[in-house]
């Protein structure tokens, strides 16, 4: 069976092609080869692989951009994902797809579960919910894992912004009043592995949305204070302590695109209909900066590279 992974150099993809091999030929192709803005040449690809799996990890993610690139948001966000997805019914494929949180309006007093009302803030918001709306409707064979707060080791993440903060000063603000589950990226790619394995392996159509986040919930605020206790712990040379970390209201830090203040997502269906249940976010946050911290002590190593976009 061959499995397609689009975007397989960005956030969502980097690092899932490992967790993906094991279950058939996998097929990365980069964003020359599978650009979501050329559907054309996107669509020859897929029929001439025939996937049996097209995990689309690709997504436009400038959340603030986003504002004044709603057509570029829409056609990548929205629009592809609606033609995978009918390519995907034609082929009989199962569809991965990932959303996220900022569909949501942060008004809800708790843990958000996949029936309650979506309601964006933002362009972005507004555009991936258009791309699960769509993959929804199609017909075709689905999982959609709705994610929040996402951090990885590569590439720009608030765990780098921290540190690289944390290095160059003794104190600074965070944002103390939006809340949910860092998530590590790692998450992702197990989860998304287990819950194919399961799929294919026949059984009840377990086509659906599903909330995928660590367990817990802290703030902005909250995750930079242990972002930089346990690096200074681990032995990090960084100029600010975890008290000098102040906490400050979103307002003070006005961006173009609105955030949800409330984005924790219950995981319960997840654990419910496949038994898997995320550790708490601080595990994961632990395992990057144990990684971070490895990568450093090794002779060719600089913990200055991991802290570049």
């Amino acid at each position: 069976m061959n499995i397609l992974l689009l975007g397989s150099g960005g956030r969502l993809g980097r690092g899932r092609g490992a967790s993906l091999s094991d279950l058939g030929r996998l097929h990365a192709p980069g964003r020359e080869q599978a650009d979501l803005t050329k559907p054309d040449r996107l669509e020859k690809l897929i029929r001439r692989l025939s996937p049996g799996v097209i995990v689309n990890a690709a997504a436009y993610t400038a959340v603030d951009q986003a504002e004044t690139e709603p057509r570029l948001a829409e056609t990548i966000n929205a629009e592809a994902p609606a033609r995978l997805a009918r390519l995907a019914r034609e082929l009989s494929a199962w569809l991965i797809h990932y959303s996220t949180d900022y569909v949501y309006d942060g008004g809800k007093d708790g843990w958000y579960a996949e029936e309650d009302p979506a309601a964006p803030l933002s362009v972005y918001g507004r555009s991936k919910l258009a791309g699960d709306e769509a993959v929804a409707a199609s017909g075709c064979r689905h999982l959609i894992f709705r994610v929040s707060w996402l951090f990885s080791a590569r590439g720009r993440s608030f765990p780098r912004s921290i540190l690289e903060l944390a290095r160059g000063k003794e104190s600074f603000s965070v944002t103390d009043d939006q809340f949910g589950a860092p998530t590590g990226v790692e998450l992702l790619s197990n989860v998304t592995a287990l819950a194919l394995n399961r799929v294919l392996a026949g059984g009840p159509d377990l086509s659906g949305l599903y909330h995928l986040a660590a367990a817990g919930e802290t703030n902005w605020h909250g995750f930079a204070v242990h972002l930089v206790a346990q690096a200074r712990r681990l032995g990090w040379d960084l100029m600010a302590r975890p008290e000098n970390i102040s906490p400050a209201p979103a307002a003070a830090n006005a961006r173009p695109a609105r955030r949800p203040a409330n984005s924790r997502l219950s995981t319960a269906k997840l654990a419910r209909v496949f038994g898997l249940e995320p550790a708490p976010w601080t595990y994961y946050a632990d395992r990057l900066l144990r990684l971070w911290t490895g990568f450093r002590n090794t002779p060719a190593g600089d913990a200055a590279d991991l802290l570049r976009p």
